[in-house]
């Protein structure tokens, strides 16, 4: 992954004075100013930590959330097991599989499976987006209504291509990749997830590698999601494919979960 900060300048700043170590604290662990011009700001506050950006208007703050919004709505209204992500990963009946989720993001496809039971570890490299998904698990452990779901959520931080070669836990059934990649259709950036994500972390410009470290590691299956028209990752095909209507799950079988 290309985690160029320096056309993204950042800096940190308290919601409230009451904040102002923390702050401080985030500034000197990300080596981020506290004043200046600069395209986004990380803040911190009683509401948690989110990241505004200073660029575009229209884009709101970006933070985790697994308590309310979107993610919650889907928990509530998503379709449970019949969603294209549970038939991807192999939920069926009592099958309900181990997943490492290798690009974890913001978590929320992690905190579906999770949501329906499945077993998740996390790996996020890009640090200030590991940040923003540490803090959202840590404010939904203390939530009643999903502190049972995020239980079975495991964050680790670091390159997921090295955490899997040098894997010391136990083999996670089922490995989950959503690469970020080269986009040329300007409209894949309309979501605002994602037009704060690129200037972060730029394409993940080794997702043959990171498919090959999660064949590796996975004892049943691979799965890689990808926009419904994208190309395959190169090199080992697919066994089969799910499509939706703008995602598609790309399925690397290595034997079954039945």
């Amino acid at each position: 992954m290309v985690t160029d900060l320096k056309q993204a300048v950042i800096r940190v700043e308290a919601m409230s004075a009451n904040w102002q170590q923390q702050a401080i604290a985030l500034a000197t662990e990300f080596a981020l100013p506290m004043a200046g011009e600069a395209d986004f700001v990380l803040q911190i506050g009683e509401q948690g930590l989110q990241l505004q950006c200073l660029t575009e208007k229209n884009i709101g703050a970006l933070k985790v959330d697994f308590v309310e919004g979107a993610v919650a709505h889907r928990r509530k209204f998503g379709g449970g097991k019949g969603q294209m992500i549970a038939k991807a990963v192999g939920i069926q009946g009592n099958i309900i599989p181990s997943v490492l989720d290798a690009t974890a993001g913001l978590g929320k496809d992690s905190f579906v499976l999770a949501t329906l039971g499945c077993q998740m570890t996390l790996i996020e490299r890009q640090p200030i987006i590991a940040a923003l998904l540490e803090d959202g698990l840590q404010r939904a452990l203390q939530d009643s209504e999903v502190f049972s779901i995020v239980q079975r959520m495991t964050l680790i931080k670091g390159n997921a291509i090295d955490v899997m070669k040098n894997w010391q836990n136990a083999i996670p059934q089922v490995v989950y990749v959503d690469p970020m990649f080269p986009h040329r259709d300007k409209s894949a950036l309309v979501k605002k997830e994602m037009r704060l994500f690129r200037p972060l972390v730029g394409d993940d410009l080794d997702a043959t590698q990171l498919l090959e470290a999660a064949l590796s590691l996975a004892s049943h299956r691979v799965v890689v999601k990808r926009p419904r028209k994208a190309p395959i990752i190169e090199g080992v095909k697919p066994n089969y494919s799910l499509e939706g209507k703008s995602s598609r799950y790309d399925i690397y079988t290595k034997q079954s979960l039945k």
